[in-house]
């Protein structure tokens, strides 16, 4: 047969190894996997020789505030980020629009149809007020319920009571849960002190967000979702300490996994000192020393963290400098510069590619079921990504693609640089309409 797409000459990267291999592509899918002499056609060839093959990045951690007040990001904006940069799936969940109930989500979903450039699913809010809609959530076709242990982004805390009543619900519904894990008694008393003290400045972000109320939430989470069995995701988790402790909890039978960001692999608490706004996210940077950074890298490597995420939540540089060092908003773009790392923390030796795949791609869409997505391999879409591992470039705020225009990870040199990615079999480009479709969960 004729296929519609070769991606001929390519060293296709998987969780486990490495292949020299040409992608057949079939109707939007991978439909071969075979010798670079294997006889086959194709309507289209891509050439990969000297390249790696990789697939789409699969991001369950992004926020880009729409429906509602975009000036922060929008979805056309961040979905083009996320695919000049190799990202081809997200899960989004906006703050300032939560979903809550079913008729939120169908509103939403009917807003962002034709204004996305990947594939993406919506996770939903769980408000106290609102627990009762979990059942109509999930069949309504969410993919996850974002929890948040303190009251945030004008978000209320779900407290220990009512959060082991949702992961009971959650259970037995076989519903995924992510859960943002700060202590709200801890941090609130945190926040009094220093507003008391007059303390502006911005010292104050990692003393409010304190390691202790991290650690006192995860350890509570943890053991309620041993209790119930809820497939339960700790967002963001920010330190070596508080991976240890998940560690901990899993050998004891709880089924809760970490999630981390590269701001917890790169970024050190003491920069908020200088940057101020610019490194206000929470969980904050937790690195110290560089014994700190070698545990969390360590614990990336060796699986201990399960997957990666970016938790792009972006706001422009007039945004971030409106207000004191506490009305600033929260949060770091993220979708432009994780690949880049990532890639070049590969390239350098400090992680691999093959670990890169599996926690970036291949973990995330079986954590949240999203069939079809994070492998190169027949019957998975072709969503693919051609990276030339010889290229070299620096990172700058002029390249970021996000509204947020900024990165804190300017003037970092990196090495290997996305070419080309598929979604679906197809070339993203540039001037291009979006193409990205709504991936349902598992429950509709």
């Amino acid at each position: 047969m004729t296929f519609d797409l070769a991606v001929r000459g390519g060293t296709v990267v998987t969780a486990t190894g490495r292949l020299r291999a040409d992608v057949y592509v079939q109707d939007g899918r991978v439909a071969a996997v075979l010798d670079p002499n294997s006889p086959e056609s194709a309507d289209a060839v891509l050439e990969a020789d000297g390249r790696f093959v990789l697939p789409g990045m699969v991001d369950t951690h992004v926020h880009l505030m729409e429906p509602g007040d975009s000036t922060r990001e929008d979805f056309p904006t961040g979905t083009r980020a996320a695919a000049r940069r190799g990202v081809t799936t997200i899960v989004e969940h906006t703050h300032g629009w939560p979903l809550t109930d079913a008729g939120r989500f169908q509103e939403k979903r009917h807003h962002l149809r034709d204004r996305s450039y990947v594939d993406y699913a919506f996770a939903a809010h769980v408000f106290p007020e609102h627990a009762g809609e979990i059942g109509s959530l999930w069949e309504a076709g969410v993919t996850f319920f974002k929890i948040f242990t303190c009251a945030t982004h004008g978000i209320p805390a779900v407290t220990p009571e009512i959060l082991l009543e949702v992961f009971e619900e959650l259970a037995s519904l076989d519903a995924a849960c992510l859960v943002h894990c700060e202590d709200d008694v801890m941090t609130a008393r945190n926040e009094r002190r220093l507003k008391a003290e007059g303390r502006i400045d911005p010292g104050v972000i990692p003393e409010w967000r304190s390691r202790e109320a991290e650690l006192a939430a995860v350890g509570s989470a943890a053991l309620l979702a041993k209790v119930t069995g809820v497939r339960a995701t700790v967002a963001h988790a920010s330190s070596a300490d508080v991976v240890d402790l998940i560690q901990r909890e899993r050998a004891t039978g709880s089924p809760i996994v970490a999630e981390t960001c590269p701001q917890y692999l790169y970024i050190f608490e003491s920069e908020i000192h200088e940057h101020g706004p610019f490194r206000k996210f929470t969980p904050p940077a937790r690195i110290r020393s560089a014994e700190d950074q070698d545990r969390m890298w360590n614990a990336f490597n060796d699986g201990s963290i399960s997957h990666l995420s970016t938790d792009h939540a972006p706001s422009t540089e007039a945004q971030k400098r409106e207000g004191t060092i506490w009305e600033c908003h929260f949060g770091l773009p993220g979708l432009d510069t994780t690949v880049p790392l990532m890639v070049d923390a590969a390239l350098k030796g400090r992680t691999s590619l093959e670990r890169l795949v599996e926690a970036y791609a291949q973990r995330p869409a079986a954590q949240y079921r999203l069939h079809g997505k994070g492998r190169v391999e027949v019957g998975y879409d072709a969503d693919l990504v051609i990276l030339d591992p010889d290229a070299t470039w620096e990172i700058t705020n002029e390249d970021v693609v996000s509204r947020a225009g900024w990165t804190p990870y300017a003037g970092r040199d990196v090495r290997g640089c996305v070419e080309t990615v598929l979604l679906r079999g197809r070339v993203i480009e540039d001037g291009a309409p979006p193409q990205g479709r709504f991936i349902p969960g598992p429950g509709s």
